[in-house]
C-alpha cells in the first residue's frame, strides 16, 4: 500500500540559539520590559512580536480573534489597555518555548483584580489554587502555567513542549517559566503593593494564593463597592473575609447603611463598633450563608461562611462542624 508523505519534523531551537543575548522585542512601547535572556531562555530570534491596543499596529478587537478567543470580553471587564505577546525558546534546542502575554489594564486595581480571577478562577482555592511563586507584587505557578502582577500589568506565562509526556512537560515548565516570570516581574515595574483592602486582610488561617478582589460590588450587593475576599481555613473550619477599604470614615458608614437594606440584616448587640448580620443565598438551590459585618474607621470587615463547604441540604449540626460561631467571628 502506498504510504503518504512523512510529516514535517517538530519545530525547534538549535543549541546556542540563546548565545547571541536572544531576540529582540520590535513593539517600543514594551520591549524593555522584556527580559531577552533568563534561565536557559531567551526570546525567540526568529519569532514575532504582536502588540494590541492603545499605541499598538492592532486594535483590541483584533486580540480577541488571534489570541483570547472566547474570553476577550473578561479581559476587557477589568479594563484591559494594550497587549504584547512573544514567546521565548530553549537555549538547550529543546522543543520547549514559553508563550507569554502582558496584559496593561486601566488601573493597578483592575489588574489585580484580573490577576485574582485567574488564580481563585471560581473554584475552591483548597482543591485548585496554583503555588505561591515569587515575582513581581504577586505571582502564581500551576501545572505549566504561571501568572505574574505589578502595578498595571498582568503576565500569563504558559509552558508548550510538542515531544513531552504530560509528567515530563510538568517537570520541564517547572524549570523554564519561574526565571522568565521573575525576570519579567522586575523589569515591568509598578506598584508592587496590593490594594488596600487586600493587604488588610488577616493573614492568619487564609489559604495560599486564596484572595479574590473585585473592582465591582463586593458580595454582588450593589452600592458595596470595590473589596477583597480571603479564604480561610483552621481545621475542618472554613470561613471567608470581607474587606472594603475606603478612603475615609464617613465612605465606609456608607457601606454599612448599604448593608443594612440587605433583607434580613439586624444590628448586633455587644460590640462597640457598627456591626450588622444577614443571611444571603444566590436562589432556593444555594445554601444560606451568614455574614457579620463590622466597621471600624475607613475600613469594613465581615465574616462568613465558606460557601464551598455549606450545603443546601446540610444539617444544621453539620454546618456547625465547618463554621464559625458568631461569638467567634467576633
Amino acid at each position: 500500500a502506498e504510504r503518504g508523505a512523512a510529516p514535517p519534523p517538530l519545530r525547534s531551537s538549535k543549541p546556542g540559539t540563546c548565545a547571541s543575548g536572544g531576540g529582540t522585542v520590535s513593539d517600543k512601547v514594551s520591549a524593555g520590559m522584556f527580559a531577552r535572556t533568563a534561565g536557559d531562555y531567551c526570546v525567540d530570534p526568529n519569532g514575532e512580536t504582536r502588540a494590541y491596543g492603545e499605541n499598538a499596529p492592532a486594535n483590541l478587537d483584533k486580540v480577541c480573534t488571534e489570541l483570547f478567543d472566547g474570553e476577550c470580553e473578561v479581559y476587557k471587564s477589568f479594563g484591559l489597555k494594550r497587549v504584547v505577546t512573544l514567546r521565548y525558546v530553549d537555549g538547550k534546542g529543546s522543543p520547549g518555548a514559553v508563550n507569554v502575554n502582558l496584559s496593561h489594564f486601566a488601573s493597578k486595581d483592575g489588574a489585580y483584580a484580573f490577576f485574582t480571577k485567574r488564580v481563585v478562577a471560581d473554584a475552591d482555592p483548597v482543591e485548585s489554587a496554583p503555588a505561591k511563586l515569587e515575582a513581581g507584587g504577586a505571582a502564581a505557578a500551576g501545572t505549566g502555567i504561571a501568572y505574574v502582577w505589578r502595578g498595571e500589568y498582568v503576565v500569563e506565562l504558559s509552558y508548550t513542549n510538542e515531544v513531552e509526556a504530560p509528567d515530563q512537560l510538568k517537570q520541564s515548565a517547572a524549570k523554564a517559566i519561574p526565571p522568565i516570570a521573575k525576570a519579567l516581574g522586575e523589569k515591568i515595574g509598578g506598584d508592587k503593593e496590593p490594594p488596600k483592602a487586600v493587604v488588610a486582610l488577616p493573614a492568619a488561617g487564609l489559604l495560599p494564593m486564596g484572595i479574590s478582589f473585585t473592582t465591582g460590588d463586593a458580595l454582588g450587593i450593589s452600592g458595596v463597592g470595590v473589596g477583597a475576599i480571603g479564604y480561610y481555613k483552621d481545621g475542618a473550619k472554613r470561613w471567608r473575609t470581607l474587606s472594603v477599604a475606603r478612603t475615609d470614615e464617613a465612605a465606609a458608614k456608607d457601606v454599612i447603611s448599604t448593608l443594612k437594606k440587605v433583607d434580613g440584616a439586624k444590628a448586633l448587640k455587644g460590640t462597640t463598633y457598627d456591626a450588622i448580620s444577614f443571611d444571603r443565598r444566590d436562589d432556593d438551590a444555594s445554601p444560606k450563608i451568614t455574614w457579620m459585618i463590622c466597621r471600624k474607621g475607613d475600613q469594613v470587615f465581615g465574616i462568613g461562611d465558606e460557601e464551598y463547604v455549606v450545603t443546601a441540604t446540610m444539617a444544621a449540626a453539620e454546618v456547625q462542624k465547618v463554621s464559625l460561631k458568631l461569638c467567634d467571628a467576633k
